[in-house]
């Protein structure tokens, strides 16, 4: 592998000749060179330079996507041949959404990692919108994210069923109420996600059902990870709607309760998605394992 293409892509992906020295564990004037060369190679600049900013020039918008997809096959060739040797060698990028990277997958992760050592798994978290971007901008090969939206571009494959119930401090007044009422609802004090989350988005649908909308509702706050949310709620009379996997430890531990609302159960499915027509040994592998590990069809 052409090494400039690596600095090329540190730099490009950081915006920062700093942060891509740092990366790579050479000097700055070292990938100041690289970027020269390839410069000079393709005689265009790939980079404008404004103070202590750069930005990438459209020259350098293409030759990033090539160098992606020249990084993809290079991780193929070395997984496919890895097999040559009776070992299982290789990179795989996995993205998932904030729930399923905190509560979900971990003990899968652990698991396979004991089973394939030689095989690194890096692991990008963000929300469900972030992960579908990072999807079809090939910064990682497979995605397990929750939410309602379905991209063309993106195949989604049913991986594990969730509930999202409604949860507040065990010592919120509100535990003392057998049922919340539908139009009761809209008085109560909600803590929700950021915009982009698929939690959010599979919310704003079940009270669609009910034509309730979420703007209706009093939204005190809207944070950014689920643990936040689960502080937020020890700590205030707030209510909220979480993943039912994301609280276990609180409500065996008697800290958050479970609400029942009248006529409301929200269910959902976390999706694994892949590219479409874009399949590898080395996600296939992957897949098979949590198939495997949550005795699921897949």
């Amino acid at each position: 592998m052409d090494f400039r293409l690596k600095v090329f892509s540190a730099v490009a992906n950081r915006l920062s000749f700093t942060k891509a020295a740092a990366e790579l564990y050479i000097t700055q004037p070292a990938v100041s060179k690289h970027i020269q060369e390839l410069e000079e190679t393709y005689k265009t600049k790939l980079f404008e330079r404004n103070g202590s900013k750069i930005t990438l020039t459209k020259a350098g918008e293409i030759l990033l996507k090539h160098t992606k997809d020249i990084f993809e096959i290079y991780r193929e060739i070395d997984f496919d041949m890895s097999t040559f040797i009776n070992e299982r060698q290789g990179l795989l990028r996995l993205g998932a959404s904030t729930t399923i990277s905190q509560y979900i997958i971990p003990p899968l992760l652990a698991r396979f990692h004991q089973k394939l050592q030689d095989i690194k798994v890096n692991l990008l978290n963000g929300n469900t919108e972030q992960i579908e971007s990072a999807l079809i901008n090939k910064e990682i090969e497979i995605g397990i994210v929750e939410g309602q939206s379905k991209n063309q571009s993106i195949k989604y494959t049913e991986f594990l069923k969730d509930e999202l119930v409604l949860v507040c401090s065990s010592k919120n007044p509100l535990v003392n109420k057998n049922e919340i009422l539908l139009e009761d609802l809209q008085n109560l004090r909600f803590i929700t996600r950021e915009r982009g989350s698929g939690t959010l988005e599979v919310i704003e649908y079940a009270l669609k059902q009910f034509n309730i909308k979420l703007l209706e509702l009093q939204i005190e706050m809207q944070l950014g990870s689920t643990e936040s949310i689960k502080s937020y709620l020890l700590n205030s009379d707030c209510v909220a709607f979480m993943s039912i996997h994301a609280v276990d430890k609180e409500l065996k531990n008697n800290e958050l309760i479970v609400l029942d609302v009248e006529k409301l159960t929200i269910e959902r499915y976390f999706y694994i998605i892949t590219l479409h027509g874009k399949s590898d040994a080395l996600t296939e592998l992957f897949i098979k394992n949590m198939a495997n590990y949550y005795n699921l069809k897949l």
